[in-house]
Order: C-alpha cells, then sequence, then structure tokens
C-alpha cells in the first residue's frame, strides 16, 4: 500500500447494474530507478469494470505524479497502483498492463488483474 493513495477520489457509478470497462491510458508514468537512480517512463493502461464507484481522473493524475521520484522496481510498482485502486474502487475487476520504455535494450510489460472473486 502507498503513502499516496489519500489522493484518489472517487464519484458515484450511475449506471452499477450495467457490466461495462472503462480504459484509462497515463502514457508519461514515471519513476526511478532504485537500483540506478535512473528515470524510468512507461505507459500504463488502467481497465476496470466499475461496480459502485469510478475514479475521478484528476485525482489519478496527480496520484500517478506522485510517483516521479520514488525508487521501486516495476513489478511493485504495478501492484502497489493495482491494490490502491482496488482499495478505491472495490471494481468488479480490473487490470493495469504496465509497459515500461526500453533501457538497454531491454523493455518491460507488467500487466496485473483482479477480479472480484479475490
Amino acid at each position: 500500500m502507498s503513502d499516496f493513495r489519500n489522493l484518489l477520489e472517487t464519484f458515484e457509478n450511475q449506471f452499477p447494474q450495467r457490466q461495462y470497462q472503462i480504459e484509462i491510458v497515463c502514457s508519461e508514468f514515471t519513476s526511478v530507478c532504485p537500483k540506478t537512480g535512473q528515470p524510468d517512463f512507461g505507459t500504463l493502461t488502467i481497465t476496470y469494470a466499475p461496480a459502485q464507484k469510478c475514479v475521478e481522473l484528476k485525482s489519478l493524475k496527480f496520484y500517478m505524479q506522485s510517483f516521479r521520484n520514488e525508487g521501486i522496481f516495476f513489478e511493485h510498482i504495478t501492484n502497489v497502483i493495482l491494490e490502491d485502486l482496488v482499495s478505491a474502487l472495490e471494481p468488479r475487476q480490473m487490470k493495469i498492463a504496465a509497459a515500461f520504455n526500453s533501457r538497454g535494450g531491454m523493455a518491460e510489460t507488467v500487466t496485473v488483474e483482479h477480479t472480484d472473486e479475490q
């Protein structure tokens, strides 16, 4: 759980009875490599099926920006973001695909998922 979770705001889903998906693409995600201190850049795609709540986009932007100076591995940050969003939204399901830019000729994508049965 991150210290940034309290930045996330939600609003009431106007169609909680309907199964639908929301996709949010954060194309300018940045964090810092904990080993080298070098900046990491990536694109995070968040896809979720809301239940009672939806995430407010301005608060999500500030939440994502809060990781800018955090030294954290790709796998860890992707799972932290999933945990924080699931805690705030309690969605039916959620998937995050974090595609980090190439460094040293190697790129990495981390995908994590949640369903309300978990």
